[in-house]
């Protein structure tokens, strides 16, 4: 049990404790920091009274983001991440850490890493039947390859932006139900609930990464906020994807919650049939029991269940480097939205509203169906942790300002 007052009940207890780069106003300069109950503690002043400086470790540690931390590899993940339990739980070590700590209301947060490549997958089965039902009502809701690999597509890296950055509506080329082209803000702008995963071990290009490689070269996890333009998306995707209806922004949380953390919320995958090819087969097939709350302002409209996702984190990694495509440190990829079996559990505004068609009705009584410049979304989640504990994500929120021009 950690020493700090209040972590013991807290999401973020010790058996949790998230990386994060922060600042204060009386320090400007990105730090590292881990986050313990309603406190950061700065990793970087406390590696600076270290018996080993110059180390890499340390020097990774003291760095202005967490590339240098996601370069030095699983081990290194491991061994810093019992330091940290030790140095928040061992009383003789009280007054020292102590004073390293900094409520959280009293920080800035900043970008925590920065992003190498960005691929987003589509790997939830409600989500691509609800999606095929309401554009294909008359045929098969999955498209025929979907059941034997992992969809996805390469993302704009340089559009990943921290929880908490105000999304510009896009404005895009689109198709109007009359069947006119017009040019302008995206009138049916949605969300995507998501899970996202940072890659830290990197790998040769030409080489491949087994599924049964998950662990050693995933550091951690945030949650993901897809902002996605459904006109502009309809119009341009066939027949090569998504292009501007997606890159404009992507949201991520700003507490990177490691892998390690996650092992008590480990649960068995869905049965994937028919099997999947030698590649994608995993020795220990398992997802994570982590399950999604979105609010649209300030009212839960939907609980998206990630134990539910058809295809693996795992799976994703094996798939995504199989034709030799190498990993850099800073390399991050999203689940695809969560959704599922219920009409509660799901993780867009376009299956929640079935396209417009049902459209919700908020706590202070206002009704949407996609979202309308002035409101903010949060994304927040929650997952089983060690002897009955429970962690949480840290939450992904964006707020929605008018279109520029």
């Amino acid at each position: 049990m950690s020493w700090v007052e209040g972590a013991a009940d807290s999401l973020y207890s010790v058996h949790h404790l998230p990386y994060g780069v922060f600042s204060t106003r009386d320090d400007a300069s990105p730090r590292i920091g881990v986050r313990i109950g309603d406190q950061v503690l700065d990793v970087r002043a406390l590696v600076s009274g270290s018996s080993c400086p110059g180390c890499t470790t340390c020097s990774a540690l003291g760095a202005a983001n967490l590339n240098p931390l996601l370069a030095a590899g699983s081990e290194t993940w491991g061994k810093v991440r019992s330091q940290l339990q030790e140095a928040l739980t061992n009383v003789e070590l009280k007054a020292t850490v102590s004073q390293l700590l900094t409520p959280v209301s009293r920080v800035i947060m900043h970008m925590p890493f920065t992003p190498a490549d960005y691929v987003d997958f589509y790997s939830s089965e409600h989500h691509a039947v609800n999606l095929g039902k309401i554009f294909r009502p008359n045929g098969d809701p999955l498209m025929p390859n979907w059941k034997h690999l992992p969809v996805g597509y390469h993302g704009r890296a340089g559009t990943l932006v921290p929880s908490g950055t105000e999304i510009v509506r896009p404005s895009g080329q689109r198709r109007t139900p009359e069947g006119d082209l017009t040019f302008g803000p995206s009138a049916r702008l949605d969300i995507e609930a998501e899970v996202g995963f940072v890659v830290g071990a990197p790998s040769q290009l030409g080489s491949s990464v087994a599924a049964d490689g998950f662990t050693e070269h995933v550091f951690g996890v945030v949650l993901v906020n897809d902002w996605s333009a459904r006109d502009i998306q309809a119009w341009e995707y066939q027949p090569l994807g998504p292009f501007l209806g997606k890159s404009f922004a992507t949201s991520i949380g700003t507490w990177v919650t490691p892998l390690d953390a996650l092992a008590a919320a480990r649960v068995p995958a869905p049965v994937q049939e028919p099997a999947v090819l030698p590649y994608l087969k995993e020795s220990d097939r398992y997802g994570y029991d982590i399950t999604l709350s979105v609010n649209w302002n300030g009212t839960e409209v939907a609980r998206p269940p990630f134990a539910e996702m058809y295809w693996t984190p795992a799976q994703q990694l094996a798939h995504m480097t199989v034709n030799g495509a190498s990993l850099r440190p800073g390399d991050f990829y999203a689940s695809g939205t969560v959704s599922g079996p219920q009409p509660h559990q799901r993780g867009s505004f376009l299956e929640l509203t079935w396209s417009g068609n049902e459209p919700v009705t908020l706590a202070d009584g206002s009704i949407r169906t996609f979202l309308v410049d002035g409101d903010t979304v949060s994304i927040t989640a929650t997952a089983p942790g060690p002897r009955g504990t429970t962690i949480g994500l840290g939450d992904v929120t964006g707020t929605i300002r008018p279109a520029i021009g």
